[in-house]
């Protein structure tokens, strides 16, 4: 079956943009890997509607996207609790069902977290671009057309009747993540907290940052005491790579935690976050409020795999699908 037309966008929202796991390799050429800040979040959509991991969804901002479905397409909604609702009935986050021709699913708003992830059995039909169908906002290019989805946006679906069966999956419950408002992040010291004073490193760590207004997908901007350099260090390096997770501290010494869409800096970097919480990142949002915790990194490698290990058996006792055929 070939693609059909699978929605069509009534409202954006803040802002909504079609997000994979992320475009990697090209980041010697300044192409940053974008892709769905909340990686966890996303692969479990995905898997709900028994699609591969890294298929490409939508990536929702904190309220008001709306969109009605053209055809008959399995969807789950995963990440935020952005009020799901279809035909204005409360949907069921982490858990599979069929979107019915002409209903419409909307966002009331939110209830925690920040960003909400949306994937659809099939495969969103747009076209790849270096590997990836991940937007990236700041060069305008990947996704749909290189931009947030717009009212009248149609996105089509490949061969949605296919995958309609799926319905009835869900995450076991004991691991929904849960989305506070004060968040503790674990971080591996380094590469460069050697240039920071011993006061400034124990700042940083016993410091509860606010979240700045100032954030988005680029980084996290945090409010909180100047985390001091060793005197005999300038204010900046020669830029280097950089990867998500890690912690620039700029002249002014208030930290910024680099997100998807940076690939170079020029900035020191006290720590880098664990990449078992780098999907939470994707859920702070501003006035939210952040506590670091350094960890080794054995430990770092046994979050990770501990991660993973959730991941892969996530659907143990539920991977087969209620035979209730593909209502909700």
């Amino acid at each position: 079956m070939a693609a059909v037309e699978g929605i069509e966008v009534l409202s954006p929202g803040l802002q909504t943009t079609i997000q994979d796991l992320g475009r990697f390799g090209f980041g010697r050429y300044g192409v940053p890997p974008s892709g769905a800040l909340d990686s966890f979040s996303l692969r479990i959509a995905n898997r709900l509607v028994d699609n591969p991991e890294d298929q490409a969804g939508l990536e929702t901002t904190l309220m008001g996207l709306r969109f009605k479905a053209l055809n008959d397409v399995c969807i789950a909604v995963t990440g935020a609790n952005l009020r799901p609702q279809v035909n204005q009935r409360p949907l069921e986050m982490w858990r599979s069902h069929v979107l019915k021709q002409n209903e419409i699913l909307s966002f009331a708003g939110p209830e925690s977290g920040c960003r909400a992830y949306v994937a659809f059995g099939g495969k969103l039909k747009v076209l790849p671009l270096l590997g990836s169908l991940s937007t990236n906002l700041p060069a305008g290019f990947g996704g749909f057309e290189g931009r947030p989805l717009q009212k009248g946006d149609v996105l089509h679906v490949d061969s949605p009747t296919l995958k309609l069966a799926a319905a009835g999956r869900e995450l076991r419950h004991q691991w929904i993540p849960e989305y506070p408002s004060t968040w503790t992040l674990r971080i591996v010291w380094g590469p460069q907290d050697g240039d920071f004073t011993d006061k400034g490193k124990r700042i940083f760590i016993n410091t509860l940052y606010a979240v700045s207004s100032q954030s988005d997908r680029t980084g996290i901007r945090l409010n909180g005491p100047e985390i001091a350099r060793k005197s005999h260090t300038a204010e900046s390096i020669i830029s280097e790579g950089l990867i998500s997770g890690s912690i620039q501290v700029p002249g002014d010494g208030k930290p910024i935690i680099i997100l998807g869409e940076t690939v170079t800096g020029g900035y020191r970097k006290i720590a880098t976050v664990a990449s078992a919480d780098l999907p939470l990142l994707g859920q702070i949002k501003p006035g939210d409020k952040i506590k670091f915790a350094a960890i080794s990194l054995e430990e770092a490698h046994r979050a990770l795999n501990e991660m993973e290990s959730k991941i892969r058996s996530s659907f143990k006792t539920s991977d087969h699908v209620r035979e209730q055929g593909a209502g909700r």
